[in-house]
């Protein structure tokens, strides 16, 4: 069975054609800087490997080109639209009612613009994608897999905010958390590994760093707390989100600066984190310009670690301990300083950094800690779209 995985992000599409239930990649690739100058498409078919510099204005269009790729008739792997069964999708925010993998109805795609004003940047990036799968790929069954889903089984005295409770009782104003389809594929990996090894995996702390971050606390596979919030924009530092920040900053943008709330939304979500501190949203730019030198860069790097840290050991006091603690997506797999900062002075709580397995860069799991440590420091590279795939096999199946 052939099943195309549409993963959209802010400004990205990631793809993948996956044959299930072999779990083999028949093709692959990236549309990244979408709506930017120099856009990007990344085409993977066996040997064939190929980059082009196009005009992809929206994600319309990157889907298109994408789809033309596929069943192009020189390096294409399908001959038509009908050779794929299923196109599995991932929607960032499922809101209080989509809670598990489910094929797309009308309803369905009308909860998903509901819950627009809780993942502004991508909840409607993802209801197009899947609009305009649906008319490409007709005869496709069409299925979500919510990045929300694996939050649920999070304990009320995490997920509910201390303000008056009508509000989530009548406006299911909570905590739903996101990355969830990363943190179940890797807290899977990660398990499976160390009960490999003979290793105690019981508590486990998922670090998810990307353009955007988040961390979670998984306790016998079951998430029990996260940082990201009721939309994706709390927790730790991002590429363009500030995490974590006073309210009465927000008031004060409004109410002494003039700022008004669309204003303070977008500064919030899209000109602060790193890009704010740094002017660089890219993390291999920010540790290159901190190389060289720059004192800006270094301090935002040291922040962005110390806000990591300060998680890890909320997280290890939820969870009454911890068996290991693990890294991943594209920076958290492959920034080596991150990782040194947030782990910087942990080893009273046994996280014990080896600084050279560190520094080796690889694409399989791998520990990073030291022999003797009592705890696990572990890189697992994610693939969420292999488990957007599974999930969508499964159900359809």
């Amino acid at each position: 069975m052939n099943i195309l995985v549409i993963n959209s992000g802010s400004s990205s599409i990631k793809y993948q054609l996956i044959k299930m239930p072999e779990e083999t990649v028949a093709a692959s690739g990236l549309v990244e800087r979408i709506g930017l100058e120099g856009a990007l498409i990344h085409y993977n078919a066996g040997e064939t490997k190929l980059s082009k510099e196009v005009e992809i204005p929206d994600h319309e269009t990157g889907l298109k080109r994408i789809t033309a790729f596929l069943m192009d008739s020189d390096v294409g792997v399908i001959e038509d639209e009908n050779h794929i069964q299923i196109v599995g999708h991932r929607v960032v925010h499922g809101g209080k009612s989509l809670t598990k993998t489910v094929e797309v109805t009308a309803e369905v795609k009308e909860e998903i613009r509901n819950v627009f004003p809780l993942a502004p940047l991508h909840n409607p990036h993802n209801l197009r994608g899947i609009e305009v799968a649906e008319k490409v790929f007709a005869n496709a069954k069409q299925v979500v897999v919510f990045d929300t889903a694996f939050f649920h089984t999070m304990p009320q005295k995490a997920y509910q905010y201390a303000i008056p409770k009508k509000f989530m009782e009548e406006n299911a104003v909570r905590s739903y958390g996101f990355h969830g389809t990363s943190h179940k594929y890797v807290s899977e990996k990660a398990i499976a590994y160390l009960n490999e090894k003979g290793l105690p995996s019981e508590k486990i702390i998922t670090v998810h760093l990307g353009n955007g971050c988040s961390i979670s606390a998984i306790k016998d596979g079951i998430a029990i707390d996260h940082s990201l919030g009721m939309g994706p924009a709390n927790g730790l530092i991002m590429g363009t989100r500030a995490g974590d920040i006073d309210q009465s900053v927000i008031f004060y943008l409004i109410d002494k600066l003039g700022y008004t709330p669309q204003q303070v939304n977008d500064i919030l979500l899209k000109e602060s984190g790193m890009l704010g501190l740094t002017g660089y949203s890219d993390m291999r730019d920010i540790e290159e310009k901190s190389a060289e030198g720059n004192e800006t860069c270094r301090l935002a790097l040291y922040m962005n670690g110390y806000r990591i840290k300060k998680y890890i050991g909320s997280y290890i006091a939820a969870l009454n301990g911890v068996d290991a603690v693990v890294f991943t997506a594209g920076i958290g797999e492959n920034s080596s300083v991150i990782r040194k900062i947030a782990l910087e002075d942990m080893e009273y709580l046994g996280l014990h950094l080896d600084h050279r397995k560190n520094d080796v860069r690889g694409k399989t799991i791998r520990p990073i800690n030291s022999p003797e440590a009592e705890k696990q420091i572990l890189i697992v590279p994610t693939n969420e779209e292999l488990e957007i795939a599974k999930q969508s096999y499964n159900l359809i199946k």
